[in-house]
């Protein structure tokens, strides 16, 4: 693995450099609606008192975790498009109801999968300046910036899905993208809510 002038990843394969392709970046959005239909279809099932109960969790909750995988969605979809919700404390509640939080998150995943198909190869390596939730300003390269939004996506989708394992003691429905790429199925999130 090395990093480019700019600081873009590159995976090397046989020492030839392969940087993440746009195509690699759309098959993230597009799994990235896919588990969080998965996640979600699951947190729906669970009454609302194990859905809001605190279990040690880093934004305590189920619910917390995904409020917060939502608002840093936006936060990042606002810095690179100019357009949406900016919020700046990352454990805010967005929404307190489920359904109206569940119906967020398809609008937000539908809203990344369409900003990413907008990319193309040369925009990947532009310099993208933002201001930091301190208001610092800031800036990296595009691909690194959406490397960092699917990597979070995961990172925080784990806690969620671990909150599932210890609310429910089953297990929750695999998010692996494997399962994704070989065609698993992803609920209609409108028709539970």
């Amino acid at each position: 693995m090395t990093f480019d002038r700019k600081g873009a990843f590159q995976g090397t394969e046989g020492g030839v450099d392969m940087p993440v392709t746009i195509n690699q970046f759309r098959q993230l959005a597009a799994y990235n609606r896919w588990a969080n239909s998965r996640l979600y279809a699951a947190a729906l099932d669970l009454s609302d008192q194990a859905y809001r109960l605190h279990i040690g969790v880093f934004f305590g909750s189920l619910h917390g975790t995904l409020n917060h995988l939502l608002l840093t969605d936006r936060l990042w979809l606002k810095r690179l498009t100019g357009e949406g919700d900016h919020p700046n404390q990352l454990d805010t509640i967005l929404y307190e109801n489920r359904a109206e939080l569940t119906r967020a998150r398809i609008a937000e995943d539908n809203r990344l999968i369409s900003v990413v198909e907008k990319y193309d190869e040369a925009a990947l390596a532009n310099l993208q300046a933002y201001k930091t939730t301190s208001g610092m300003p800031q800036s990296q390269v595009l691909s690194d910036i959406l490397l960092h939004l699917f990597n979070h996506q995961t990172q925080y989708r784990g806690q969620a899905h671990a909150c599932l394992s210890i609310l429910t003691g089953g297990e929750p429905p695999s998010l692996d993208l494997l399962v994704f790429q070989r065609g698993g199925t992803a609920p209609n999130l409108e028709t539970l809510i």
